[in-house]
């Protein structure tokens, strides 16, 4: 075998040139070439190649040299076309469509009677084009002379003696003698004489008598035996046994011709009248066809498919029906076969076949066609890389979400699902939200649904930063959809998603969305809600097992009891004394029992310089200061000290202390403006009462009263306390703010320059709670 390529590729480079490359030798019997498999040099593509070798087979040129001018001048669908030759002194070259003998497929019986109907009928056809129209004679007509194309069609070759009857000096005349085993097949009027007899034959005498041998060939995994007789019918169809043995008659002139043979085939009910042959001769004019006829053909196609040759569809049919669709108006349902057949190709093939076709039908607008090519689309995706997916595909089907026909934006979410595999992270996270978020509100419940299911399947496709957000955003909002089964939908892909989203998330955005859902009028919806709840609440609740007591630090107050306790006792969890009311007045009480010991006044200075002795107050019980934010039970547990009003002698003693007033006012105007600064216009007693009657309470009034008989500092006086520092003439005009709390007047207020007169009332009754009952901190 090294050998003969060596020889071969010896020879080639000292003639013409030769684009073609020899590969493996395949075995062809009772031939004078060598037949090898090859491929064209210029684009890899497969091809056959017919070698002769002059110096071996120096009798035989003439043959060799006959086939070569009738394959060239020869051209018919049934016989083998020739892509090339080459012809030198040493050796003939000719390169043919790739083909594999018919014995290899006989021998192994792999045929079915269907398929050799159908490869007899083709070869009837070319016979009768050979004898009818060329007015010649094949004179070779076998088994080892016709081979098998790779759509399965049958071809006819060996033209070696293949000669017109119009020529006197015909090749078939002086050299069939030549042909090996030729007297195997000759005809028995030249058995008796010799091949000039068939001058004086009917044209079509030799063929059909070879036709008939064949007949018996074909259905007896090429055997034929020498003593074969015409009476003979082992294995061929009885339909077609009376035709055969006419075709075998002794008498040349009452012989029955191939053409006759198969006119009698394609009767009604005959043995050529098959869905096969049917369908090989009505594809190709499928494009020509109308409408009811075009049904027809794919009818017979889709009842026979899985019985015909592989090949045949994927090299025959398949580009028969492409060109229908794309060029014919061959419509969704021939594309629907197409991609029938397609299943059934490798990956390889499936690609170079098929993929430059559909890339086409992609940018197609016919609507129908689009429909088909997304019901199909799970055939197809597999084949096309991700780039090209992202970059040609996934455009034209983008536009599908914003058709005006609901059937295209319907499939064309669904085709989402099969697509998300092939599509970039920033398609997905991009233009395919954009173009979900557009059908998440489509005026078509059915439309509405799909999206939502389609969200809950890819939602691990996701980016995680914009997961959560558009999830919980597109179910929470189809769980208020008037279309009961798209709130069941948005259920089922919450509870099918929920481990994607953060405990946190499922707390206080998924629960409070799947709630209503629970009362919901559908029962189905209530059902899932049901279910849904339950796992999102198991969920929670092993997550929070695992958290700690508390978040907060360990407690530390600043100001502690002598013995190192804190001042303010601590909630305990007894729910058998006084519960969450009784904690909350202990916990008020004992922050105001902290507060013990001397409480030293400032001493106040004399108009003339001189300090008086210092006023110490002793109060028999810790000071309570009021607080503006105290809860309504605090209320009830203090009773507020009515006003005191200190007269204006005392008042006028504070006149120079105006601006100490500003500053005390100014840095606790933010926890204690709502509480101070409302005084009153009406003369109060100057000593009433004292509601804390438990030892004495400090009287406020009569501390002030004390010190305006000396002049002093006012720093150290209690927080929170203010007075006018200058006296007033006529009655002061209080303001009156925005909630209607009355407020103490400005340093721009008018008054008399002769007549200093003011007052300055302190209010210990308790405000109301503007800020609710949860303001426990005013007082810290």
């Amino acid at each position: 075998m090294d050998f003969l390529k060596s020889a071969v590729a010896s020879a080639i480079s000292k003639g013409p040139p030769f684009p073609y490359t020899f590969g493996d030798r395949l075995d062809l019997d009772q031939s004078t070439w060598t037949l090898h498999n090859g491929t064209k040099r210029e684009d890899g593509s497969d091809c056959s190649i017919f070698s002769f070798d002059v110096s071996a087979n120096k009798s035989r040129l003439v043959l060799a040299k006959n086939a070569v001018r009738k394959l060239k001048t020869l051209r018919h669908p049934g016989i083998v076309r020739v892509l090339d030759t080459v012809e030198t002194d040493t050796y003939i070259y000719v390169a043919t469509e790739r083909v594999i003998p018919l014995n290899w497929h006989l021998r192994r019986k792999s045929l079915s009677i269907e398929t050799i109907k159908w490869g007899l009928y083709t070869v009837a056809s070319t016979l009768k084009f050979i004898n009818e129209e060329g007015i010649s004679v094949h004179g070779c007509i076998r088994a080892s002379s016709i081979f098998t194309s790779q759509s399965g069609e049958w071809r006819l070759g060996g033209l070696d003696i293949l000669s017109s009857m119009k020529e006197d000096d015909a090749v078939i005349f002086n050299y069939a003698g030549l042909i090996p085993d030729i007297h195997k097949y000759a005809p028995p009027e030249v058995a008796k004489s010799d091949w000039t007899v068939v001058r004086k034959s009917p044209v079509s005498a030799t063929d059909s008598y070879a036709f008939g041998l064949l007949v018996y060939e074909v259905f007896n995994n090429g055997e034929l035996r020498m003593d074969m007789s015409a009476a003979q019918t082992q294995n061929i169809p009885p339909t077609m046994q009376q035709p055969y043995k006419r075709l075998l008659n002794a008498n040349p002139k009452a012989r029955l011709t191939v053409g006759n043979f198969l006119e009698q085939g394609r009767r009604s009910g005959g043995f050529f009248e098959t869905p096969l042959i049917r369908l090989s001769e009505g594809v190709e004019s499928m494009g020509l066809k109308d409408d009811t006829e075009r049904e027809a053909l794919l009818g017979e196609l889709d009842e026979v498919a899985n019985d015909f040759p592989e090949d045949f569809f994927k090299m025959k049919i398949l580009p028969e029906l492409t060109k229908s669709v794309e060029f014919g108006g061959g419509g969704p349902k021939v594309l629907g076969y197409i991609m029938k057949i397609a299943s059934k190709l490798p990956d390889d093939e499936f690609e170079s076949r098929l993929n430059p076709f559909l890339l086409r039908l992609f940018g197609s607008p016919d609507r129908q066609i689009r429909v088909c090519l997304l019901d199909n689309l799970s055939l197809m995706i597999d084949h096309f890389t991700q780039k090209v997916v992202t970059d040609k595909i996934w455009p034209q089907i983008a536009t599908g979400f914003s058709d005006t026909a609901p059937i295209i934006r319907e499939q064309t979410v669904k085709s989402v699902l099969l697509l998300i595999s092939k599509l970039s992270d920033r398609v997905i996270n991009g233009d395919l939200l954009k173009c979900l978020a557009k059908t998440a509100n489509d005026e078509q419940p059915g439309i509405r649904t799909n999206t939502t299911i389609c969200l809950g399947k890819i939602a691990r496709n996701l980016g995680t930063s914009t997961r959560s957000k558009v999830l919980v955003a597109a179910f929470t909002r189809s769980l208020r959809d008037p279309f009961v089964h798209s709130r069941n939908a948005a259920l089922q892909a919450l509870a099918a998603t929920s481990e994607l989203f953060s405990e946190d998330d499922c707390a206080t955005k998924l629960l409070p969305s799947v709630c209503p859902s629970l009362v919901d009028k559908e029962k189905i919806v209530r059902d899932q809600a049901s279910k849904t709840m339950e796992l999102l609440v198991t969920r929670i609740r092993k997550y929070t097992s695992t958290m700690p007591d508390t978040a907060l630090p360990p407690s530390t107050s600043a100001f502690t009891n002598s013995n190192g306790t804190p001042r303010m006792s601590t909630p305990t969890h007894d729910a058998g004394a006084t519960g969450w009311a009784g904690w909350a007045i202990s916990s008020f009480t004992n922050k105001l029992a902290a507060a013990s010991g001397e409480m030293q006044a400032p001493t106040p200075i004399k108009p003339n310089g001189t300090s008086s002795p210092s006023l110490s107050i002793t109060p028999a019980e810790p000071l309570r200061p009021p607080t503006s934010s105290a809860s309504t039970l605090a209320r009830k547990a203090l009773t507020p000290d009515p006003p005191r009003t200190m007269s204006t002698t005392s008042i006028t003693e504070f006149d120079s202390f105006d601006a100490a007033w500003d500053e005390v006012d100014n840095a606790d105007s933010d926890e204690n403006a709502s509480f101070f600064d409302a005084p009153s216009t009406t003369p109060k007693p100057a000593e009433s009462p004292n509601p804390f009657d438990d030892a004495g309470e400090p009287d406020f009034a009569g501390w002030l009263a004390a010190q305006s008989q000396s002049k002093t500092k006012l720093q150290n006086l209690p927080k929170g306390l203010k007075a006018v520092s200058k006296p007033l003439a006529s009655p002061v005009k209080s303001s009156v703010n925005r909630k209607g709390i009355p407020t103490r007047p400005t340093s721009a207020t008018k008054v008399d320059s002769k007549v200093k007169t003011a007052e300055k009332k302190i209010d210990t009754k308790p405000k109301d709670n503007e800020e609710g009952d949860d303001a426990w901190g005013a007082w810290d």
